[in-house]
């Protein structure tokens, strides 16, 4: 569906279901350089699961018209935009890789909107390195493969999907390759200037989940350890799933999210 955000057409995908925000609402919030296409195996398996599920492009990604946003904290204020816009009073809340930073700053904000705050593949802080940073600037293509080299595990070079005929691979670099020229660097440059994940971290009191991933070059897994320790709460740790383990693992992060969300 498309709805109105701050004067701008935002695409949010609603798992083909309609969507009542007077429901059991999970909003999932995608990472650098993705779109809603990255959650594709989440927000499905949660819409037809008694969920009111939805992923929003953020500005200047996939479907969403607007700029790309250039902090994690502007970022963190357009969700709340986007909830308020979609009548979404409280929901679930996921973040992958920057959608966690993303959640960190909102939840530690805006306590009265999460019911739940669940972190994949994500730390306090994700630094990127002046390499990647100059390829998303200058070279885009070039970083979009890096990034598609470094956020897969052994399952994702092998292109062995649970989705036959599938490639995580080829599917990650067209998904990324279809956001707004720029997107990408705006996204990385905003993961690097965040620094306020550990104060963030001490003032959320909602229930937690930390899904972390053994083979994870991007966010280590023991950044995404630090995260958890700094929380609490869950966590599930997926040994054999890369960094972008909600399309290279969907199954064992459905279950995580699912049996968090049926305890919480």
């Amino acid at each position: 569906m498309k709805i109105d955000v701050n004067g701008s057409a935002t695409f949010a995908s609603t798992g083909g279901r309609d969507f009542d925000p007077s429901g059991n609402v999970i909003v999932f919030i995608h990472g650098s350089g993705q779109n809603h296409l990255g959650y594709m195996l989440q927000h499905r398996f949660f819409a037809n699961r008694g969920f009111q599920a939805i992923t929003p492009d953020l500005p200047g990604h996939g479907q969403s018209d607007g700029a790309p946003l250039t902090s994690i904290e502007d970022m963190a204020d357009w969700m709340i935009a986007f909830m308020d816009a979609a009548g979404i009073e409280r929901a679930h809340m996921v973040g992958h890789s920057q959608g966690g930073l993303i959640l960190l700053d909102l939840a530690s904000r805006h306590p009265d909107r999460v019911v739940t705050a669940s972190f994949l593949a994500t730390a306090l802080g994700i630094p990127v390195n002046d390499y990647l940073l100059g390829l998303a600037e200058s070279k885009e293509s070039k970083a979009i493969a890096s990034m598609m080299d470094w956020g897969h595990g052994p399952t994702g070079h092998r292109h062995d999907h649970t989705l036959p005929g599938t490639s995580h691979m080829l599917f990650g670099a067209r998904l990324m390759a279809a956001n707004a020229p720029g997107a990408l660097f705006a996204d990385l440059s905003a993961c690097a200037a965040y620094d306020g994940g550990p104060a963030a971290a001490e003032k959320i009191t909602c229930p937690t989940l930390c899904v972390l991933s053994g083979q994870d070059k991007m966010t280590p897994i023991k950044a995404g350890r630090a995260l958890h320790a700094a929380l609490g709460g869950e966590k599930v740790e997926i040994a054999h799933a890369g960094h972008m383990n909600i399309t290279e693992q969907p199954f064992e992060v459905n279950m995580a999210l699912r049996n968090f969300l049926q305890n919480a």
